[in-house]
């Protein structure tokens, strides 16, 4: 049985979710259905709520290929539709209604199309493709049964909960230990902080009737586990990875970034680095990567420096596993698994038959390489306001560090090496401390979109207010594109950054509206 390929897309957190994703599969949710030749497009959306019920509708051109499943922390219904193309006329994303607090779409690089719907409350689902009455397209309409979460009672001094909420201020890291004889370098100010969040106000009730003001509740302390971040420093010991030309070694200079990114990260609320190697000691590749599924991380960060003949060449680039890497690493872990009990998302591959086995792999790969994808754009958008970005999309490749199947894990090539600017730079403290803050950025930018249920950081997201926020344009990037990504209109983001046309440039930073809330 064959599964999506997960190519780019924004949903993480939902590899430690097999057993659901499999109920769901055997329950028939993999739809397929004729296709014409060449692509089908979604022409709009509708969202319907009624009772215990609410229904998704999409406007199709045509019947399209479709998979239809649940992920949770926090809880969503995914729909993946193949050879389907959002357009324009399908936007704006229609606002949330009952289960589902928002709606967002966007197209991927292999021709389908992703629906995410980021629901208040655990659903059942069901989908059906229904042939149009009037015109010659389909309708898909997919039924969400569940209770809505009860609405703020009237007078409540407490705000709606924001639909996509902003991560709070990044707090100032603490400074990173200077090595003996190096400047001490300079700590990053932190942003300003979040506006407070909007409390609706109500009229007071007259002074006859005012009752005595009940003792305010004491604030409860927010609580949930830390989320883990493995930090690999690339080589090491008898492997001294690439060198410039004055000398400096990659082994020295990913260690170091690697210990300031982990002050970094301890530095921020809710999350916790673990280092794979926090001395100058030779790990075996593999190893790496099962130190950091042993900690139970929630993300792989393998950092390195780059080195070619040529000493032009510079800048940053950002790597996740391609395809045949993940397909070469499940056929390893299928083979093997009468002979280890190798677990993936909690369940043993070892006690299922090889049908059940490579649907387990096939699907907790592709959760781990689309949630790879989405937090090594953030990074890389971080890190492209710190100094050059060689390759402004992600790159994939087949690297061994990468191969974890059930963690997402991101390759960073921080700097050329053999380029003596770059070198000089990754021998500074100063500058490996704004390198560690700009990654640190992109990770608590995707963990504050994706938080684990039953962590701080999704305690804290809840409490936080929508806002605005930052895209940098890359090559490929449309403006409709973007809109459907943030969930706001293209005349929105036209009249919030002065826009007279759709034309954009690589490198070109747009303002992104808030989005409505729902």
């Amino acid at each position: 049985m064959a599964g999506y390929t997960a190519l780019q897309g924004f949903e993480g957190s939902g590899v430690r979710n097999i057993r659901r994703w499999l109920s769901l599969m055997m329950l028939g949710l993999w739809a397929v259905l004729p296709a014409r030749a060449g692509q089908v497009t979604l022409d709009g959306l509708s969202l319907a709520s009624s009772g215990g019920k609410t229904a998704l509708t999409l406007d199709l051109s045509d019947a399209s290929q479709y998979q239809l499943f649940t992920l949770s922390d926090p809880d969503r219904v995914v729909i993946d539709l193949l050879a389907t193309r959002l357009t324009q006329r399908a936007l704006p994303l229609p606002p949330g209604a009952g289960a589902v607090r928002q709606v967002r779409a966007a197209n991927r690089p292999d021709g389908s199309l992703r629906i995410v719907l980021d629901l208040a409350a655990r659903v059942e689902i069901s989908g059906v493709m229904r042939r149009a009455e009037a015109t010659s397209g389909s309708h898909l309409v997919v039924d969400l049964l569940g209770s809505p979460p009860p609405a703020v009672a009237a007078g409540s001094s407490s705000p709606s909960p924001a639909v996509a909420a902003a991560p709070p201020p990044v707090p100032a890291p603490a400074a990173p230990v200077a090595a003996a004889g190096s400047p001490a370098p300079v700590a990053p100010a932190p942003p300003p902080p979040a506006p407070p969040p909007a409390v609706a106000s109500t009229p007071p009730a007259p002074a006859a009737a005012a009752p005595k003001a009940a003792a305010p509740a004491p604030a409860r302390t927010p609580r949930g586990r830390d989320i883990v971040v493995a930090i690999d420093a690339g080589h090491g010991g008898k492997d001294g990875g690439a060198h410039g030309p004055g000398g400096v070694l990659e082994k020295n200079v990913t260690l170091r970034l690697a210990q300031q990114l982990a002050k970094v990260v301890d530095a921020e609320p809710g999350m916790r680095a673990v280092l794979i190697r926090n001395r100058d000691e030779f790990i075996p590749l593999r190893t790496r990567m099962e130190r950091a599924r042993a900690a139970s991380a929630d993300l792989f960060i393998s950092v390195h420096a780059d080195a070619v003949t040529n000493r032009k060449v510079q800048g940053s680039s950002i790597y996740v596993l391609n395809e045949k890497g993940a397909t070469d690493e499940a056929a390893r872990r299928l083979a093997a698994r009468e002979n280890a009990a190798d677990l993936i998302g909690g369940v043993s591959l070892g006690t299922k038959d090889p049908m059940l086995a490579s649907v387990l792999m096939d699907l907790s790969q592709n959760a781990a390489l689309s949630s790879s994808i989405e937090v090594a754009d953030d990074i890389l958008r971080q890190m492209a306001r710190v100094g050059t970005v060689r390759k402004p999309q992600v790159m994939q490749a087949p690297f061994m560090v990468l191969k974890s199947p059930d963690v997402p894990s991101v390759l960073i090539e921080s700097a050329y090496i053999s380029n003596p600017e770059e070198e000089r730079k990754l021998n500074s403290e100063s500058y490996r401390g704004k390198l560690a803050v700009a990654i640190h950025a992109g990770v608590r930018e995707y963990f504050y979109r994706n938080p684990p249920r039953g962590t701080l950081v999704a305690e804290l997201a809840r409490q936080q207010p929508a806002g605005a926020g930052e895209y940098v344009i890359r090559r490929g990037d449309t403006l409709s594109g973007i809109a459907a990504r943030h969930n706001v209109s293209i005349r929105r983001i036209r009249d919030a950054n002065g826009l007279r046309s759709d034309q954009l440039a690589p490198g070109q930073v747009l303002r992104i509206p808030a989005a409505q809330e729902t």
